[in-house]
């Protein structure tokens, strides 16, 4: 190792490296800069991820009545939750001195440290959660990338057949080295890029979709949706179905940390309602035209996946092209989801160990051609780890359709209602059996079942797919 004065002497050598303290680092006033569009950026890209890819076949189950409707709804409900936990940003009111960096930070505020450590689970089991279900499908749009190859070649009823752990294990390998992007203040690139990809791709789906049902030359479903052999066949696939819709939408445990990068004035609140809004009306129009489109060119075939099930062969290069989008956009969105993991074990860390160098020191690295970046041992080792159990898990339990109604049944109403609607109370100080209790209350059952219902639906799907 060298000194910063030394590395400068001696720009011959191909990797330089100086030290400093974490301290010293946060000693340095943070400048958040966000805007109304960086934060709609950040949002579209957490949101339009593995989620937009289910909802036809979740229409499918739904019927044409239903599943349209459970959309709009779930993105009501969104839009509320997400109002009522912008201005719990700051304490003790929404123009209060104190910011809450993060959901957890808010919970500690607002509703005590018991609590935030229930909030804790849920939180990091639902960021966990979802690095995993985008590790399965980057790793079935790659493959789905080598099969479209192999139809346009062999033809359509070849055997193209292809294991996606190879895959899930490059996908890794690409996260070991963007997981050492210190924070949500340095990737608003990686954002932008994977929100322009998710638009791409979101539109491909849309337009074969579309093609399809004029090439069919009618629109294919029914008002109760697929049919099954007994009542509770129908149900259990319909309580998946609710459970991935439910994943497609909430995005209230980043929405914190999003709205810590916006510059004020004016206030952040006001900014993150309005990019929260601009947003789900954005993804809400794509949902329900990839979710509706797909089932009106399929019918009672709807894949699982509208990009990789291959209801679509040609042209095979617009497939191939959508499913690199989809990898490219869940590049970012895995970091979207990771970054507020590792925000908090390493603040945890520095502050139990606040006399390690492992924890503590950066150290600064100059690559040839490349910018200096600061690095830090236990950043490296921890989110390493972090990427590499992510992996694992993702081979063990490869089932798209299945992951996703489980973690998004299993954290809808804990994470997305039940938590701003506590702390929303406390903050306005709204009395028990006052009008807005009630109703808040009420609100807060209704979405307590849908979880229920559907975690119940997704968990039976899992446990069959991995028996089958």
């Amino acid at each position: 190792m060298v000194g910063d004065g030394e590395a400068e002497e001696d720009e011959q050598l191909p990797l330089l490296i100086s030290s400093s303290s974490t301290n010293e680092l946060s000693q340095q006033p943070l400048k958040r800069t966000g805007t109304i569009w960086t934060a709609v950026a950040h949002i579209i890209t957490g949101v339009i991820g593995a989620g937009v890819l289910s909802l036809a076949w979740s229409v499918a189950q739904l019927g044409w009545l239903a599943g349209p409707l459970f959309m709009l709804v779930f993105a009501a409900v969104t839009i509320l939750s997400n109002n009522l936990l912008c201005d719990c940003y700051r304490y003790p009111d929404s123009d209060g001195p104190t910011r809450s960096r993060s959901y957890m930070e808010a919970v500690k505020i607002y509703l005590g440290e018991k609590r935030q450590t229930v909030s804790a689970i849920f939180i990091h089991e639902s960021l966990y959660g979802t690095c995993i279900a985008y590790i399965i499908t980057a790793a079935s749009s790659v493959r789905a990338i080598q099969r479209s190859n192999c139809y346009h070649k062999e033809g359509h009823q070849a055997s193209c057949e292809y294991g996606t752990s190879l895959y899930m294990l490059l996908f890794g390998l690409v996260q070991i080295v963007v997981s050492q992007i210190p924070d949500f203040h340095n990737m608003e690139w990686l954002s932008t890029i994977a929100a322009i990809m998710s638009f791409t791709y979101a539109f491909i789906g849309l337009g074969l979709g579309f093609a399809k049902v004029i090439e069919n030359g009618r629109i294919q479903g029914s008002l109760g949706g697929v049919p099954t052999s007994n009542v509770a066949d129908k149900l259990w696939l319909a309580f998946q179905a609710l459970g991935d819709i439910a994943f497609a939408y909430p995005y209230s445990i980043i929405l914190l940390e999003i709205q810590d990068t916006l510059k004020s004035p004016p206030a952040e609140n006001k900014t993150m309602k309005k990019a929260s809004m601009t947003a789900i009306f954005v993804t809400t129009f794509f949902y329900l035209c990839c979710g509706c489109f797909g089932y009106a060119a399929f019918g009672d075939d709807t894949p699982g996946n509208l990009l990789t099930g291959f209801g679509f062969y040609e042209p095979y290069w617009l497939i191939d092209f959508a499913n690199a989008c989809i990898v490219l956009h869940l590049v970012g969105g895995y970091q979207v989801y990771s970054q507020p993991v590792f925000a908090v074990a390493e603040r945890w860390f520095s502050k139990k160990y606040p006399d390690s160098g492992f924890v503590n020191n950066f150290y600064s690295i100059k690559f040839p051609l490349l910018p200096r970046f600061q690095a830090n041992p236990f950043r490296l080792c921890f989110r390493t780890v972090y990427v590499v159990s992510t992996t694992g898990i993702a081979m063990l339990f490869p089932y798209f359709n299945q992951v996703l109604g489980v973690l998004g049944a299993l954290n809808f109403w804990p994470l997305a209602i039940y938590f701003p609607v506590e702390m929303y109370f406390v903050q306005k100080k709204i009395g028990s059996w006052t009008r807005k209790w009630i109703v808040l209350k009420a609100f807060s059952l209704v979405c307590f079942l849908v979880t229920v219902v559907g975690v119940i639906g997704s968990v039976q799907g899992l446990i069959s797919a991995k028996l089958s």
